[in-house]
């Protein structure tokens, strides 16, 4: 009876063992992934703080203050289609996006996020079924508070390269996104121009372009050349996905905004703006590197297949190791 009771009670530690092995495996794993799919996005944004403006002019002696417009400006998303994306590509890639936007959505606040073309990846080939559903995932990606203002610029993957897009793929764009090419506020005039159509060649797409911008300029009272038409203060453009900046004549900057997705850079990051009718202050917010959540899954894994050989027993755990050591070196 009692080697009964002991055999009985041997195989009911050995279920513990495993059992509490399962445990640990099953936290260690939730953990990790907590930490990689949420909280990382948290203590990375967490850093990024809107840019101060200078010190606000005086009038006399009372000190005027103009209204500070905040903006985001994000570019580059190219959401994989069902041509080349994978779905497993597009579920990693459309997360980090999704969680990224989420995040400086809730802790920036920000009034106004324009998004600087090269929305889609297959735009210029979708089929009008692709198209929808690309377009489905983009709302539920981006979806931001009615109070913020969401602007879409056009890029050459949502509607072609110069020589191949056209008036429909144009049209569908602007049927799903506002295609307004003024936007104001605070004080503040924004143009939304379709750089592809900017080739200079007379073609329809490119003059109904131009004539748009002309017809901007006469209503902020511009002159008539290209950059001269609008006299912008500052250009943000897409495209590269590099942050990058070039200075124009008149002394007129054109930053590059790097891309959003960690399809086209492992640092992907967004241009966060502080602006008003005379001034603009701009600074950069990165959001988690892809190869710091790489290699705590990998480090993870490795951990995980240790804890597994130490348990049944291919390796000596730390702890033991340690003791041995020690009694070796107290023997010598």
């Amino acid at each position: 009876m009692a080697t009964i009771s002991l055999g009985f009670g041997r195989q009911n530690f050995r279920l513990f063992k495993r059992s509490f092995l399962l445990l640990k495996l099953i936290a260690v794993v939730f953990a990790v992934l907590l930490f990689c799919e949420f909280l990382i996005y948290y203590l990375v944004i967490f850093r990024c703080n809107w840019p101060e403006l200078k010190t606000p002019a005086y009038d006399g002696e009372q000190e005027t203050l103009e209204p500070v417009l905040k903006a985001m400006f994000l570019a580059d998303t190219h959401l994989l289609g069902e041509v080349r994306g994978h779905w497993l590509d597009k579920l990693r890639r459309e997360w980090q996006m999704e969680r990224a936007f989420q995040t400086a959505l809730w802790w920036l606040q920000p009034e106004v996020v324009f998004i600087l073309g090269d929305i889609f990846d297959e735009g210029k080939w979708s089929s009008s079924q692709a198209w929808a559903d690309d377009v489905e995932r983009f709302q539920k990606m981006f979806r931001h508070p009615r109070h913020v203002q969401l602007k879409v610029v056009v890029g050459n993957h949502d509607i072609g390269f110069h020589y191949q897009m056209s008036t429909y793929r144009i049209k569908r764009f602007e049927k799903v996104f506002n295609p307004e090419r003024l936007f104001s506020w605070k004080g503040i005039n924004f143009v939304m121009v379709n750089s592809v159509a900017l080739e200079g060649d007379g073609c329809n797409i490119c003059s109904e372009a131009e004539a748009e911008l002309i017809e901007i300029s006469h209503k902020l009272n511009c002159s008539r050349e290209l950059l001269w038409w609008l006299r912008p203060r500052l250009v943000l453009s897409g495209h590269t996905h590099s942050a990058c900046e070039v200075l124009h004549g008149a002394g007129i900057s054109e930053i590059s905004v790097p891309s959003f997705s960690w399809r086209n850079r492992n640092n992907p990051s967004f241009i966060m703006g502080s602006m008003t009718s005379t001034e603009y202050a701009l600074g950069k917010c990165y959001i988690p590197f892809e190869s710091t959540v790489l290699i705590t899954y990998c480090g993870t894994a490795g951990f995980l297949v240790v804890l597994i050989l130490i348990h049944f027993g291919f390796l000596d755990s730390p702890f033991i190791f340690g003791c041995q050591l020690l009694r070796k070196f107290k023997t010598v």
